[in-house]
């Protein structure tokens, strides 16, 4: 089946046979032919080759009115028509009173019109907008009941539904059409684990089809892959108070990245579609929402928050938050928002500066398009250091100990006002177009705000960890290419690691030496802009217009440069083809290699050691320095009872991405004198991003009994997400069941002490730090 003659195939080779009363699950990503299904069946578009029959007759060979009366469909979004409830029920008065009250009642639907003041006869305005969604959609069942056709289709029928009404819908469709043969289109694949047999569709075939139990028996089918991604899917974050910062009432925040906000709503999971969207959110009292949205009005009265976003955006980017958030303006078209206690710290830490970026980067990419640029603080528990939703950053708290950690990530969110918010990715295998085009206009930023030394350092710092990476992975595995392709069921946030920012950025930095003068690059990137705002490009859309806008690069065939072919770039594995010059940070990163050779000697000499003060170093040459130490891990003792007696003490009093690295070369290195630090550090912090780095070397070494206990002591304090990463890192056991959130574990199975001496012999088996951007 074809919608046009000149459209691809839509449904292709597809060849099965149904059961009378069978119940059929059909699922499938975005555009795998799900609702084609439904369209074909109806006769909506007329299939182009073989037949489809019921009961043996070819639904060609009968009249359309024929065919469609012995069919019936519930649709994703309720229809119901201006008139009366009888008219809707029963359009051409074909049954009795008693039978139509008896489709209601089996529809757990006589209740509420009973108590209508005309009950049949009761007004439906336009939409049926007088009833509830999940009322429209239980009317339309009673509806489809009455007409007793022996095939249903249920296309999407929940899927704009809450969990509570979806159980309700589900149950009574699952009672009321025991006899239908029943054709369930799904978007929340729990719905169709009931059914006899599931039809999984990709790009319009039939790939599997077979009971669940026995999908879900092998792991290597597409269903096992889509539902254990679904499982890693969740957009809604429910923290209770003790979660929060002040500790005093929940929040609640959506994190939508990259197709998690399907839980959410309803939505395509695809980035190369963009819409506008409103909501409205009613909420107890004394609790604020905010939404990504452009607009927003509130009611006191009716306590209800309305929000409009009237720019076209992906849906990954809808993204809310509710709790005891206040706020503070830090500019004309920017504010902070936090819950009170990190309020005074959050707008101390930024102060005048977001004003000034945003007038940097409007300098050199064109007008800020958004109107506001609002940041709001999350509690540790957030699952990512940021995200770049249009006219409201979120951001963890933690990072609010490290200025300059946090100066990079809210000027690369600034950066995605234009990269990635504005001009997005058309699909998630080149996810580079948002993530190294952010990269290099926050490079931009911070050159033109802060130097390019303090740049080069930066990127050195950032590089270092790609090629630690690189090392880990090998040159040639394929997720270190620029279009890295995926398999249908994988959460295409897997794909997002250091290749997607770093390796990107230095292809971007490439396009820039090409052209000569960054000054003219920036010209392109302030056109590319305009020309593509609002839509979602592939990869061959920026190179064409990059060659393009610069004729002469195109004629003297640079996409074609040996050993820097723009195909290879994309599709090649390993580290980037070319680096961007660095030299000019070589003031600020030559101490920190100075310092790096000189531990590396079997016997480092304490007085030279001494004349490097790292108080004095910024955060970037300090993390730069233990990162490169990390690096030569495990080291001898000694140096390490010397590193410890010249730095432990210092790294205590720095912020924690400081001490995190620190605490790594302690756990690596088996140095149980600092041991201490490591179990203050993982009490006082929540958040995953700096306790499953430590947890992960713990386990990866020969503390894993230290790392149970104090797991045992702060469990309580982190989100059931955290913990049940944590536990899966702790005890890779079968036994431990991990779809549930798990209640706390009460005693450890033996109560290890902490370890005093280190073993008498074995080998440490490290993990290497998982670095993110």
């Amino acid at each position: 089946m074809r919608y046009r003659d000149n459209l691809p195939m839509i449904l292709k080779k597809v060849s099965c046979t149904i059961r009378p009363k069978e119940k059929i699950g059909i699922v499938g990503r975005t555009g795998s032919g799900k609702s084609s299904l439904g369209v074909v069946l109806y006769r909506l578009v007329e299939p182009c080759g073989g037949s489809i029959k019921i009961d043996g007759v070819n639904i060609c060979d009968i009249g359309l009115a024929d065919l469609r009366s012995k069919l019936s469909i519930i649709p994703q979004e309720p229809v119901l028509f201006s008139g009366t409830v009888r008219s809707n029920l029963d359009p051409f008065n074909l049954y009795s009173e008693e039978q139509i009250w008896d489709a209601l009642e089996r529809t757990h639907m006589k209740e509420c019109v009973s108590q209508l003041p005309l009950k049949l006869e009761s007004e439906v305005v336009e939409n049926g907008e007088n009833f509830s969604v999940g009322e429209r959609q239980l009317l339309c069942v009673a509806r489809v009941l009455l007409r007793q056709c022996k095939i249903l289709i249920l296309d999407e029928a929940t899927a704009a539904m809450d969990t509570e009404t979806d159980c309700l819908i589900q149950e009574t469709i699952r009672n009321a059409f025991q006899d239908c043969t029943t054709l369930t289109i799904a978007h929340r694949l729990h719905t169709v684990l009931s059914c006899d047999r599931i039809m999984v569709l990709n790009q319009g075939q039939v790939v599997e089809f077979d009971e669940p139990s026995k999908l879900l028996a092998n792991e290597n089918s597409r269903f096992c892959a889509m539902l254990a991604a679904v499982e890693n899917k969740i957009s809604i974050w429910w923290l209770d108070a003790e979660l929060t910062c002040g500790q005093t009432r929940p929040l609640v925040f959506t994190q939508g990245h990259s197709v998690c906000n399907r839980s959410f709503f309803p939505c395509f999971d695809t980035p190369a579609v963009k819409s506008t969207y409103s909501a409205t959110v009613r909420v107890p009292e004394g609790v604020t929402v905010l939404m990504s949205a452009s607009r927003s009005a509130y009611s006191k009265q009716d306590r209800v928050f309305q929000f409009t976003m009237e720019y076209p955006v992906p849906t990954y980017l809808v993204a809310l938050v509710a709790g005891d958030l206040q706020h503070a303006d830090i500019g004309p078209r920017s504010r902070v928002w936090a819950e009170p206690c990190i309020l005074t710290c959050a707008v101390s830490k930024l102060g005048g500066s977001v004003e000034c970026w945003l007038n940097v980067a409007e300098g050199l990419f064109g007008p800020y398009v958004w109107g506001r640029y609002d940041i709001v603080f999350l509690p540790p528990s957030f699952p990512i250091v940021a995200m770049e939703n249009p006219c409201l950053t979120f951001i963890i708290s933690s990072i609010l100990e490290s200025q300059e950690f946090l100066l990079i990530d809210v000027i690369h969110e600034i950066a995605h006002g234009w990269f990635g918010n504005a001009v997005t990715n058309a699909t998630w295998e080149e996810m580079w177009l948002s993530e190294g085009l952010a990269t290099y206009a926050q490079r931009r930023i911070t050159t033109e705000a802060y130097g390019e030394a303090f740049t080069c350092l930066e990127t050195v710092f950032r590089l270092d960890a790609l090629h630690r990476q690189m090392r880990l992975l090998g040159d040639n595995n394929p997720v270190s290419k620029l279009q890295a392709k995926f398999e249908p069921g994988v959460n295409p946030s897997s794909l997002m690691n250091l290749f997607t920012y770093e390796k990107g950025f230095c292809f971007v930095s490439y396009l820039s030496q090409l052209c000569g003068d960054i000054k003219r690059f920036d010209s392109f990137l302030r056109a590319y802009i305009e020309k593509f705002r609002f839509s979602s490009v592939i990869a061959q859309d920026l190179l064409d217009f990059f060659l393009g806008f610069f004729p002469e690069l195109k004629e003297s065939c640079v996409a074609q440069r040996e050993g820097l072919e723009f195909e290879r770039w994309l599709n090649g594995c390993g580290p980037p083809l070319c680096e961007p010059d660095l030299s000019a940070g070589s003031a600020l990163t030559g101490p920190v290699q100075h310092l790096c050779d000189l531990w590396g000697v079997d016997a480092p000499d304490p007085q030279v050691i001494s004349t490097f003060d790292l108080s004095s170093w910024s955060t970037f040459q300090t993390v730069l320095f233990l990162d490169r130490l990390l690096d030569r891990s495990p080291l001898p003792q000694e140096v390490m009872s010397l590193l410890s007696s010249c730095y432990s003490a210092l790294l205590d009093g720095m912020n924690a991405e400081v001490q995190i690295r620190w605490l790594q070369i302690v756990v690596r290195n088996s140095f149980y004198a600092d041991l201490p630090r490591v179990r203050s550090f993982l009490h006082k912090h929540t958040s995953r991003m700096y306790t499953v780095p430590l947890y992960e070397d713990l386990c990866g070494g020969v503390m894993k009994c230290f790392a149970v206990e104090v797991f045992y002591q702060t469990q309580a304090r982190l989100h059931p997400n955290l913990r049940r990463t944590l536990q899966q890192i702790l005890f890779q056991s079968s036994a431990l069941n991990t779809s549930t959130a798990p209640s706390l574990l009460t005693s450890p199975p033996s109560a290890p002490s902490s370890p005093t001496d280190p073993p008498a012999n074995g080998t440490i088996a490290l993990r290497d730090v998982n670095v993110s951007a």
